[in-house]
């Protein structure tokens, strides 16, 4: 893939496009979530014909899932064929399929008896497959990566400290293909963010986990570090920063040896915030043709590796993440207080 910078041509696209500077762009990113928000419908906005290879046209999507504190990190297992997703300040992980519809999976999918006053989030919050097909658990409220066997149901702590120091609240992961975890670290389920009197580490930070358990801190910059995952050659880190001043997504060429060079902002989410787009950017994933599907202030955005907008799917409210299931048939998204399901060419894999 040739890699091309982004622009300040492919900016000002965007920032036309949720500011009004363009009509179409306009309607294509807000007017669909500004009807979603009055009727409840969720709606898929085609802003590219690039979207027509993925999503077959008159393609609706589903609600599948309601009542749900949270809804995060959404994974599909194939050895089963089911849906598993986290509703971190519930404490609970649930299964959905198609037949039965949705039921407690694991609880608590966190850490169980922790003070309110101190910990805000004590689930799990992203969900991924190791290589070995085992669950693997981003444990906000116990501060840990977890992994946990889908077939004896047990629980192994993989990550807990760097340095001698304990994380804040681990979010969300990627696997890579050599059982690398990248994941990120935010202050989110500490009741009082930065100012918690648990918080050991001075950053929130960006890390990997190496198959033979070592871990690397990648990036100490970041405010507020948030979905992360790799492009499908790995030659790329995408890491989304859910800051309310400076929503943005950032992305980093990794070197042979898997760290982070060459920082810099794919997409600067501001216009998007300040044009009225509901929540920041958080979860995200990429097909396996290098297609983003991101987390942004209006719903989730489907994009180009440039950051070239393909579609929006938008709620009137914030959408945290997604996954592809069903082999690439179905992307499936976490959003807000319900899960949605979106149906996708059978020819076009994720």
């Amino acid at each position: 893939m040739t890699e091309l910078p982004f622009t300040p041509d492919r900016r000002r696209v965007l920032t036309d496009a949720v500011t009004g500077g363009l009509a179409i762009g306009c309607l294509a990113l807000f007017g669909g979530a500004a009807r979603a928000a009055e009727t409840g419908v969720p709606t898929l906005k085609r802003m590219s014909p690039a979207l027509d290879r993925i999503v077959a046209p008159g393609t609706r999507v589903e609600v599948i899932a309601t009542g749900i504190r949270w809804a995060e990190g959404p994974v599909w297992v194939p050895d089963g064929g089911y849906l598993l997703f986290s509703d971190p300040p519930a404490n609970i992980v649930r299964r959905w399929t198609r037949a039965s519809g949705t039921s407690v999976f694991l609880t608590p999918s966190g850490a169980g008896g922790t003070d309110p006053k101190l910990i805000r989030e004590p689930g799990a919050n992203g969900l991924t497959l190791d290589r070995q097909g085992r669950l693997l658990l981003a444990n906000s409220g116990g501060r840990t990566i977890d992994r946990f066997d889908l077939a004896t149901r047990r629980r192994t702590v993989l990550a807990e400290r760097f340095e001698g120091k304990r994380f804040n609240s681990p979010n969300d992961m990627h696997v890579a293909r050599d059982g690398a975890i990248y994941f990120t670290d935010p202050p989110y389920g500490l009741a009082e963010g930065d100012d918690s009197p648990l918080k050991e580490m001075r950053v929130n930070g960006v890390y990997r986990r190496r198959p033979g358990g070592r871990i690397d801190l990648l990036d100490a910059t970041l405010t507020r570090p948030n979905g992360i995952a790799l492009s499908p050659d790995e030659r790329r880190l995408y890491v989304s920063v859910s800051d309310e001043v400076a929503p943005r997504i950032m992305v980093y060429d990794l070197d042979a040896s898997g760290q982070a060079r060459n920082r810099r902002v794919l997409l600067d989410a501001a216009p998007m915030k300040a044009a009225g787009g509901a929540g920041l950017p958080d979860g995200m994933k990429v097909a396996r043709d290098g297609t983003l599907v991101c987390s942004v202030p209006g719903g989730m955005m489907m994009m180009t590796p440039e950051a070239e907008p393909i579609a929006l799917i938008a709620t009137g409210a914030p959408i945290a993440n997604c996954a592809f299931g069903e082999g690439g048939r179905a992307l499936y998204m976490a959003a807000n207080d319900r899960v949605l399901r979106l149906p996708l060419r059978a020819g076009w894999q994720g």
